[in-house]
This record gives C-alpha cells, structure tokens and sequence, in this order.
C-alpha cells in the first residue's frame, strides 16, 4: 500500500518522532515530554476538565522546568448554557472551543487534553491547530479509568 495515499512528510515526521518518544516501563508524561523535547517545542498548553484542576496543576509543575506551560480549564469565556443548549438549561456551559483558542493565541506547540467530557474533547481536538494527545479522559463510574470496564467483565 502507497503510504503517501494517507501521509504527508509532516504527518511521518509526527510518527518517527512518537516511536523516538516511547520509554518502556514509563509511564505516558515521561513520553510526552520525551516526544516535546524530540520535537524541539518549547510550549505546552494543557486543556483540562474544571474538576481536574489539581492534577492539571501537579503536570503544569511536572512539565515546567523543560516547557513554557499554559493550561486553561473548561469553563473559560464564561458562556451562558441557555444560550447555546436552550432557556431551560441554568448554569455555565463548557467552552472547548474557547480552551483551543487561548491556546493558540499562546502558541503553544503541543496540547494535552486531561479529562474533557465527551464531545467536549472531540470538539476541543477538532478547533486546535495543535496536534494534541490525550492524558486522561472522562470516566465518572471508574475514576478516569475507562480500562477498569474491562477488568470487570466476566
């Protein structure tokens, strides 16, 4: 099969420098990272669930001795939910949208996603003009931990 049907030079680039990133036996920041610095980057945004924000935290200290970071929780901007989802809908509504763009107006390299909800997250990869990967992602009956379904099952 003709790779060049489905790859550009970018996107093998992108490939060789995540194989050059793997460390086995590690766990997935210290691939991050390795990917980061293979890549040269010097800004990480960090696009996170508002109930994640101490672990958001913890990696934005994790990350800042090798990158500039910039993190932004989902209720940026503030929005109105019964503007977008209907008057009978209270409250303040997620922004992913808004999360990808102060991380472009911050030019950030690389984006790591950490517990978004669904649709949230897709919405989120599909505004960044980042690539961006995911460090953890919305599981409520398992604790963030999809895997644990699984494990569970007879």
């Amino acid at each position: 099969m003709d790779k060049s049907l489905f790859y550009n030079d970018s996107d093998i680039v992108m490939m060789k420098l995540a194989e050059n990133a793997l460390s086995m036996g590690k766990n997935r920041i210290v691939e991050i990272r390795n990917y980061a610095k293979l890549a040269g980057f010097k800004r990480i945004g960090i696009a996170n669930c508002i109930s994640l924000q101490k672990e958001t935290n913890q990696l934005k200290e994790m990350l800042s001795d090798d990158f500039e970071v910039h993190t932004i929780d989902c209720r940026c901007g503030r929005l109105a939910a019964s503007e977008y989802l209907g008057n009978d809908v209270k409250g303040i509504m997620c922004n992913p949208a808004g999360q990808a763009a102060f991380l472009e107006e911050n030019n950030t390299e690389l984006n790591i996603v950490m517990g978004l909800c669904i649709g949230h997250d897709m919405m989120f990869t599909s505004k960044s003009k980042t690539p961006s990967t995911t460090l953890i992602v919305k599981d409520r009956e398992h604790k963030y931990n999809p895997i644990e379904i699984f494990n569970n099952l007879k």
